[in-house]
């Protein structure tokens, strides 16, 4: 899968969020080693630490059907659903993500299917805090 679909998948998420709060839509596409895609959406709760987003959402889709190896990940968002800038991961998600893909694994961020700026997990979150050091 190129880039650009690979985005439009998470750009085709924007309208799904739950984000009666916020109002800042997010959308995500996951692409596994064997090119399979989840996508995700973030889903807000008035209890605030019980929302989720949509990097998790598409992560944990995955894993719950058995996939652990992961290619990169696309993610867009805007207010209201309007994308005019890049959305980059949360801290948490960034985190997520260390514990599943390694640090080459490719984070895609869009601001139209056609400017994407493409980071390396380790670029995001260097010097993350994974399973090696619980067993050191």
């Amino acid at each position: 899968m190129n880039q650009r679909a690979l985005v439009e998948a998470a750009w085709a998420m924007l309208p799904k969020a739950y984000v009666p709060y916020s109002h800042f839509h997010v959308g995500a596409a996951l692409l596994t080693a064997d090119g399979e895609v989840f996508t995700g959406c973030n889903v807000e709760n008035a209890s605030y630490g019980a929302a989720i987003c949509a990097e998790r959402t598409a992560l944990v889709k995955a894993v719950s059907e058995g996939k652990r190896d992961f290619q990169a990940i696309a993610v867009v968002g805007g207010r209201d659903g309007v994308v005019t800038d890049f959305a980059p991961p949360c801290g948490i998600c960034r985190q997520v993500l260390a514990e599943f893909c390694g640090p080459d694994f490719l984070i895609l961020l869009a601001k139209s299917p056609e400017e994407i700026r493409v980071f390396r997990l380790e670029e995001l979150l260097p010097e993350a805090f994974g399973r090696e050091k619980l067993s050191e």
